[in-house]
Parts: C-alpha cells; structure tokens; sequence
C-alpha cells in the first residue's frame, strides 16, 4: 500500500483567515501592530507586541465603549474614527512617542475606508503610525447636514433606511455632527 504525502496548509490560511505572509513582515518591522477589525456592528482594535511566545495584546478598545462618551456606535468611519482617538488615548505617554504599524488584516487598502479612517483617529489621538494618511473631514464626521435634509425631503424612504438605527434610539441625524463633535471633545479631555 503505498501512502500519498499531502502538504496540508495552516488552518487559518485554509479558511483565509490569516495572510502568513504579509504577517511576517508586519511582525518583522519590530514595531507594535496596530491591528483593526470590523465586524457587522463593532469595530475592535487592539495593540500587539510580538514575542518568541506569541503575540501580546497591550490595549484593546472597543466600539462599544464609545457609549461612554454619548456616542452610538455603529461600524461605520465616524465610529472607526472616534474608536482611533479612543486607543490613542488609553495609550501610555511613552508607547505614545514610539513607532507603529498599522494591521489591517485581510481589508483591502481602500482610500477613504473605515482601516485608514481608524488610523486618522489614531494619528489625531496622538499615536504615531508609519505611513501617511491624508483624508477629509467631512468623510467621517457628519458636516454635511445639508445632504441629509435633501434626503429627508427627496427620499424618505432612503431617509429612513440610512439613518433607521439611529431614528430608533432617539437621535435626529440632522445633530450628528453635533454629536459627534461633543465625543470626540470627551475623548480628547480624557487622561
């Protein structure tokens, strides 16, 4: 009986869960990951340190703690950017002044998307990542009332199926910007 060698790949490459290769040479680079990632209705990141031991997780934040500061999360870029300041801010003074790297996982680098909307914040906060990232404002901080009252009067229906989850909980999307000015002034006077 003769027995067939079968090369089997790691599980998470199997699944397409993890890229070995662009981890190596995040991991190489000797710098923290910053490593974000976006589910249905959260956005989690965390920093990572590497070791011979495995992976060790320095700071975690969640979306959801952006309740704390008056703020709805949702996984979109005004979330993903307050969820920057956020772990910018839980930052210590001297992990602050060093270098880091930005892990975006299997999300493809799109201009303007919610990874590089996350690292603004992150930069905002006062974290320092490789790279720059230039992006506008009004991409994810709700200036643009003018839009939204447009779309309440054209489309209703539109109206309401872009701004439902926020109409459900008793905000008006027309104080967004407001909203979102006051949390990140919060997140900012946080110690």
């Amino acid at each position: 009986m003769r027995r067939e060698i079968v090369n089997l790949k790691f599980r998470r490459r199997r699944e397409s869960l993890t890229d070995y290769r662009k981890r190596l040479a995040l991991v190489k680079s000797g710098m923290d990951r910053v490593v974000i990632r976006k589910t249905n209705k959260r956005i989690l990141a965390q920093i990572v340190r590497y070791t011979e031991k495995g992976d060790v997780t320095a700071i975690s934040v969640d979306s959801n703690e952006l309740e704390d500061f008056k703020w709805s999360p949702r996984a979109n870029r005004p979330t993903a950017y307050l969820t920057g300041l956020l772990l910018a801010r839980k930052l210590k003074a001297e992990d602050a002044q060093k270098e880091h790297i930005l892990d975006i996982g299997l999300s493809s680098p799109v201009k303007n998307s919610i990874p590089f909307v996350f690292a603004k914040g992150c930069i905002d906060g006062g974290m320092k990542l490789r790279g720059s990232i230039e992006i506008d404002e009004k991409v994810y901080n709700y200036s643009n009332v003018k839009h939204v009252m447009e779309l309440k009067e054209k489309d209703p229906d539109g109206y309401k199926r872009q701004y439902g989850k926020y109409l459900e909980k008793g905000a008006a999307p027309e104080t967004l910007h407001k909203s979102f000015t006051d949390a990140k002034a919060m997140i900012l006077a946080r110690k």
